[in-house]
């Protein structure tokens, strides 16, 4: 038989709708606003066929730069030949969420202002970099006052 290299082509798994959340999406999905700038998600919905994009979009994200009445134009990044190339795709509301990649960022700016604040009143000086996770303090473990025992490889015997 033919192979197929239709436009929804070996998309089985991923444009499936999670449990109990099948038929037509809900009216909140039309409600959200959308803003130039903003960064959204991009996630096919399978129930609504038009204003889909393609499959290679189906989880990246990208920021938008057209807004319309029913849809909107994102821009996303395509490697081709080893380049990334700028890509503008439209598509409807119903396929895209706003993406919270950068909320953790914006949480940070904000708790970072407080600490600069505390420490300007304190006159302190506070360190606001990220550091990787150290290592662990090092501590005897003992149940019933248990003196630590040294173990060591017993050593080989043959048993013929």
């Amino acid at each position: 038989m033919p192979h197929s290299f239709g436009m929804r082509a070996r998309t089985r798994h991923m444009f499936k709708t999670n449990f109990k959340e099948h038929g037509s999406p809900n009216v909140s999905t039309f409600l959200v606003n959308y803003r130039v700038g903003d960064i959204v998600d991009i996630k096919a919905n399978a129930s609504q066929q038009k204003g889909m994009p393609h499959k290679f979009y189906h989880g990246k994200t990208g920021i938008v730069y057209n807004v319309t009445p029913r849809a909107v134009g994102v821009i996303c990044y395509k490697v081709v030949n080893g380049r990334y190339m700028e890509k503008r795709v439209n598509i409807r509301v119903e396929h895209i969420k706003h993406s919270k990649c950068r909320q953790e960022f914006l949480d940070r700016v904000k708790s970072n202002a407080l600490k600069k604040k505390e420490a300007k009143e304190k006159g302190e000086h506070v360190v606001l970099k990220r550091l990787p996770a150290q290592p662990r303090e090092a501590r005897t473990v003992s149940i019933n006052n248990n003196v630590p025992q040294t173990l060591t490889a017993q050593p080989y015997e043959t048993t013929i």
